[in-house]
């Protein structure tokens, strides 16, 4: 669960429930079906309308990205395995990594490990490696892309909303109570559309792009770990490259507890 994603959703509808009812206003305002339909309706065409389907049928999969925490190597763990892998290339052999191969979960550290025991060039697995990065980035940039385009529909939908509201208004001038039904409706248009656009669209699409950087350079340890192995480098060597892909913080602790344990042996 991405604890994250589900606090700042439940955050942002209390936000706009709780301010409706300090305003004085009931909160079955917000439950207006002709706005929800201009909105969510209007949203849905436009994104079938600037995308082909096989981009529109991720969008459940887009979901639960978002609200779960895919379980991946952290970038200590990922570390770690490569000084360890070192140390026992330098020992006994490349060959003896084979056994390490079945407790790797992660398909692409798996594949960065088959690729370096089968004795594969150190330039043909960058190259192999990087372009599995450049097709994982198209995926998640068009998965993000959706999200980015559903933010800037949603408030200009809510304008439309706005708009067939006050034109429904106009037409109601002698029922003083028809008449600010229709403006209320009209203005709980232009509140979804903004509240879509710019508390759920554009963060879920920001959210996306973050987690995709954070594989991409996830992904970026695995391959120079896996050419500083076929390089010879040692497990000192493998560390110290290794770490400067860590926050300032953490590479230092990771440093200082290496160090020690250096010290140790």
């Amino acid at each position: 669960m991405d604890k994250t994603s589900f606090i700042g959703i439940i955050l942002g509808v209390s936000t706009v429930v709780f301010g409706i009812f300090l305003k004085g206003s009931s909160i079955e305002v917000l439950l207006n079906p002709a706005a929800i339909l201009i909105i969510v309706g209007g949203t849905i065409a436009s994104l079938l309308i600037a995308f082909p389907f096989k981009d529109i049928k991720q969008i459940p999969k887009l979901f639960k990205i978002l609200l779960s925490e895919k379980k991946e190597p952290s970038f200590e763990e990922i570390l770690e395995s490569f000084v360890d892998y070192a140390s026992i290339s330098r020992r006994e052999g490349m060959l003896a990594l084979e056994g390490k191969i079945d407790e790797i979960e992660d398909p692409f550290f798996r594949q960065a490990v088959r690729m370096m025991i089968d004795g594969q060039e150190p330039e043909f697995i960058r190259h192999t490696l990087y372009e599995r990065i450049d097709a994982m980035q198209d995926r998640h940039a068009t998965g993000a892309s959706i999200f980015t385009q559903a933010g800037t529909y949603s408030p200009s939908l809510g304008v439309l909303g706005a708009v067939l509201g006050l034109i429904a208004a106009l037409g109601n001038l002698d029922d003083v109570a028809a008449l600010g039904e229709s403006i209320a409706a009209a203005f709980v248009a232009t509140l979804l559309g903004i509240f879509f656009g710019y508390v759920l669209w554009h963060p879920f699409a920001n959210k996306l792009r973050r987690k995709s950087k954070v594989e991409v350079l996830r992904n970026h340890i695995i391959i120079e770990g896996t050419i500083s192995i076929i390089n010879g480098s040692s497990p000192r060597a493998v560390e110290e490259h290794l770490s400067v892909y860590m926050e300032e913080k953490k590479q230092k602790e990771f440093v200082e507890r290496a160090d020690t344990a250096h010290a140790t042996q």
